[in-house]
């Protein structure tokens, strides 16, 4: 008769030391096998296995390294097109070379507004209305997630609501609040709701049951459940919300700086084109994407520290 390896009779499936293959064993739990240490053993609960050494993408120098490799080829490009090969005219896409110019132009302009002013005021209002609109997020995703209720009263509007698109404010914004700064950071803190709205919402629904279960039987009820059961439970979703909601917080940046804006990003963009001075665009969207790609990086490292925690 066949036997089979590590069925009663033939001892556990092991190593070439000796040592049992735990994930290969069928009375293991499904644990996996465990690394080979000094002492032959490892107790539970002990070191993770070491990165391979020849994983150079999980270290951080190397992959901030290849993350340059597409920028840099870009600027290449850029610079092949304009300043060597004069393939675009200057009125079109002028060189690195001009834009850096503009900036340094404008970094020490005297007749009005710096560049350090505007992105100063853009970074403000996105700050702002990111905070706002994340909190009342948060909130009403909460309420949304938890209550079938409040899920059946306000999903639906709610979900339309969210297809307007964000120049269809404007207009009202203004009817209602005037042109100053509220109606700006209102605008930015709608664009930076619905993400976090959303994938509270949704994480909610979907946190394990027995972990609920489990909060309930040590007497949490209410706040306290989704503060320490609920909440960390989603935090993965949560995090990945509000790194939705800052990058559509820039995307509104633009629309919010419409409404009769003297300073920031947006004004300097449409200043910009209505003199012609394709500089000066291009050098308020590479400005815009350094700082939505520094905020972001700023969100994950939030997001590293939160999933170390929980």
């Amino acid at each position: 008769m066949d036997t089979v390896l590590g069925s009663t009779g033939t001892g556990p499936i092991v190593d070439q030391q000796g040592r049992p293959l735990r994930g290969l064993n069928p009375f293991d739990g499904g644990r996996a096998a465990v690394p080979a240490t000094g002492t032959g053993t490892e107790p539970p609960g002990g070191r993770a296995p070491a990165r391979p050494r020849g994983d150079l993408l999980g270290r951080r120098a190397p992959r901030l390294l290849l993350g340059t490799v597409v920028p840099l080829t870009l600027l290449g490009i850029w610079y092949l097109l304009t300043d060597v090969t004069g393939t675009f005219a200057s009125y079109q896409l002028p060189s690195p070379a001009s834009v850096w110019t503009a900036a340094v132009e404008l970094a020490t302009w005297q007749n009005g507004p710096t560049l350090w002013d505007h992105v100063a005021v853009s970074t403000q209002r996105v700050f702002l209305g990111f905070g706002l609109g994340a909190l009342i997020g948060l909130v009403v995703g909460a309420a949304v997630g938890l209550s079938r209720l409040t899920d059946a009263l306000f999903s639906g509007t709610l979900g339309a609501v969210r297809a307007v698109p964000s120049l269809a404010w404007v207009p009202l914004l203004v009817l209602w609040m005037g042109i100053n700064e509220d109606s700006k950071v209102t605008l930015i803190a709608i664009g930076a709701f619905f993400p976090v709205y959303t994938t509270v919402a949704s994480a909610l629904r979907h946190v394990d049951r027995h972990l609920v279960e489990a909060g309930r039987a040590y007497g949490l009820r209410g706040v306290s459940l989704l503060t320490r059961v609920q909440l960390p439970a989603a935090t993965p979703s949560v995090v990945s919300g509000l790194r939705l909601a800052l990058a559509q917080s820039w995307l509104f940046l633009v629309a919010a700086e419409l409404i009769a804006s003297s300073m920031g990003l947006g004004y300097l963009l449409t200043e910009s084109a209505n003199n012609g001075r394709v500089d000066r665009i291009l050098l308020a969207i590479v400005l815009l994407a350094l700082l939505g790609k520094g905020t972001d990086a700023v969100i994950g490292l939030v997001e590293k520290r939160l999933l170390r925690r929980f």
